[in-house]
């Protein structure tokens, strides 16, 4: 842990000291660690109303140990001891902790104290609260929380906060919270009219209107295209499947309480809505004899997954339970991955740079000791040090994360940086040892023998949805033009231009434009509504159109017509609008 994230730590104990002082006797303490951006601590309040109204006098408190300028002591107690003092202090909570470490065979606990608070920790912490610089840290929240994330146990009261080396980096990350709040794409999503969510239909699963169908289908057909150019080839495959497919591929023992269960009333076979499709693909590639001429097989699809996720971790696109994807999988001989991930990486930095984000690092995401992986730990050791050979190939900007890979096979992840400075996992290369193993996938080599393929698992967007709710928080709503749901609005200043605003219609129906997927029509409408205009370009602006052209009885005369491009003015002839726009495209 570093000194940030140790600051962090201890600020979550100052919180607990400062919850400790103000609410003598009232607050049970469940456990309070340091987070990515700062800290909390899970507290059972006896009696308490407590509410963000809470958060200020809190925090001044919290001002206040640090400017005593308090020790932090360390010290370590017996298990029988600290059982006794978690009774006497009457820490519920804390006795259940120590507990576990008893069972687990610890026979002493860490403890420290700051002031007249003492808690079981393993630290590390600061050894002065002064050392923790004044303004760098602030509360910002209160929710709820089930002791030991189980939803069968008590609700606990979070407390969390933020916490940065300085005041000014505070400052900073504060403006960008706001800004993000700004962004949010359940808000723009509403007022874009891009995706709705219905009670009757369910939590998790999004509808998208007419317009975010467009921009849905736009990057999708897009991120499909760009690996046709190399060789993919579309496939379709059902949306449930007999559950011993996902047995056999390794999913159902590994997530098999995240699928959702359907039971035929036909037969008394058992299936699942898919929640992946690499063991549907593995069929086709089954589904007839291959050899070593036949590979690389490519298939891709853009075809939704089902999940049954937590009710409640859902959260508008960012986390669904159907949730769309644009898959690929590679089937291929050890000697050709080089090659093949090669290509992957062009396409990924191809997509993202179209899409304004291609500030790209690369996660390599590894195994960690755990259980649960298929295959040998030693062919593991020869995948993970291939992906990191072809990171440096590729001249990738990459990280090692341990624990971050697939149960089948290790990872790069490409992390994208988004227009206030969130880094968010986009596209994934997947080398796959194992999987095809497991189906008995064969095919026949130059000397006639049987050799298993290997699989590349790839996706450009990832889930459509999750993406989307990137996108849309990146651009704030104002999406590139290619792929904006209504690229141009025409609106007239009164009801005498209705005739020449036809006569400007027909010119941009005739306008096609040279995009990244192919040669589009324009996507335009008319507002001839007898609205005043100052009306009608609020109505543009709302929806974040990026083209308004605005025509009146004089422009008429003069056949031309006044363009508005983000908030700037121009006034062209109208023989002149179809190479505008093109120029804006």
């Amino acid at each position: 842990m570093d000194a940030l994230q140790a600051t962090r730590h201890t600020l979550a104990h100052i919180l607990a000291l400062a919850l400790q002082t103000t609410y003598p006797g009232k607050v049970k303490f469940g456990t309070g660690p340091a987070t990515e951006n700062g800290f909390y601590y899970d507290v059972h309040f006896d009696g308490i109303d407590f509410s963000a109204d809470n958060l200020p006098a809190i925090e001044a408190a919290m001002t206040k140990i640090v400017q005593q300028d308090l020790e932090i002591k360390f010290f370590d107690l017996s298990i029988a001891d600290a059982i006794k003092w978690a009774k006497e202090a009457g820490q519920t909570y804390k006795a259940e902790l120590i507990n576990d470490l008893k069972t687990e065979g610890e026979k002493t606990v860490h403890f420290y104290q700051i002031g007249d608070f003492v808690d079981l920790c393993k630290g590390p912490h600061l050894t002065r609260t002064s050392q923790v610089p004044l303004g760098s840290f602030a509360l910002d929240k209160v929710g709820g929380a089930y002791w030991r994330a189980d939803e069968t146990r008590d609700q606990m009261t979070r407390v969390s906060g933020i916490a940065f080396a300085d005041a000014n980096l505070l400052q900073e990350y504060q403006t960008m919270l706001t800004e993000a709040e700004k962004r949010d794409h359940r808000k723009l999503g509403r007022e874009l009219d891009l995706f709705t969510m219905s009670p009757l239909v369910g939590a998790g699963l999004p509808m998208f209107t007419p317009r975010g169908t467009i921009l849905r289908d736009l990057l999708t057909d897009y991120s499909l295209s760009l690996r046709k150019k190399h060789g993919y080839q579309k496939i379709w495959t059902p949306h449930i499947t007999k559950t011993d497919l996902f047995k056999v591929s390794g999913h159902w023992d590994k997530f098999g309480d995240e699928l959702f269960l359907v039971q035929s009333q036909e037969t008394s076979d058992q299936f699942a809505m898919k929640p992946m499709n690499c063991p549907h693909q593995i069929q086709i590639y089954a589904s007839r004899p291959r050899t070593y001429r036949d590979l690389p097989i490519r298939y891709m699809e853009s075809t939704t997954d089902y999940r049954d996720e937590k009710k409640g971790e859902l959260g508008g696109l960012s986390r669904v339970r159907a949730l769309t994807q644009d898959d690929s999988h590679v089937f291929l001989r050890e000697s050709q991955i080089k090659d093949e991930v090669g290509t992957l990486v062009k396409v990924v930095h191809e997509l993202y740079n179209q899409l304004g984000m291609s500030r790209l690092r690369a996660r390599l995401s590894y195994r960690d000791d755990g259980g649960g992986y298929l295959g040998d730990p030693a062919l593991w050791e020869k995948a993970q040090k291939f992906i990191k050979e072809l990171a440096v190939e590729n001249q990738l900007d990459y990280f090692e994360a341990e624990g971050e890979a697939a149960f089948y096979g290790p990872k790069i992840d490409f992390m994208a940086k988004d227009a206030i400075g969130r880094e968010h996992q986009v596209a994934t290369i997947q080398i796959d040892f194992f999987m095809a193993g497991r189906f008995g996938l064969e095919f026949t080599n130059e000397q006639g023998r049987k050799e298993t393929p290997v699989m590349l698992h790839h996706a450009t967007l990832g889930s459509i949805e999750r993406f989307l709710s990137v996108f849309i928080e990146h651009t704030a709503g104002h999406f590139p033009f290619w792929c904006a749901p209504e690229q141009v609005r025409l609106i007239t200043v009164n009801q005498d231009a209705n005739d020449y605003a036809k006569e400007i219609a027909a010119v941009l129906e005739k306008t096609t434009l040279e995009q990244p997927i192919r040669h589009n029509d324009l996507r335009f409408t008319l507002d001839l509504a007898k609205d005043n205009l100052s009306k009608k370009i609020k109505r543009a602006a709302e929806l974040k159109i990026p083209v308004l052209i605005i025509a009146g009885p004089r422009d008429a005369a003069a056949q031309q017509l006044t363009l508005r491009v983000n908030s700037e003015e121009t006034t062209i002839p109208l023989a002149k609008l179809a190479d505008f726009i093109r120029e804006v495209n």
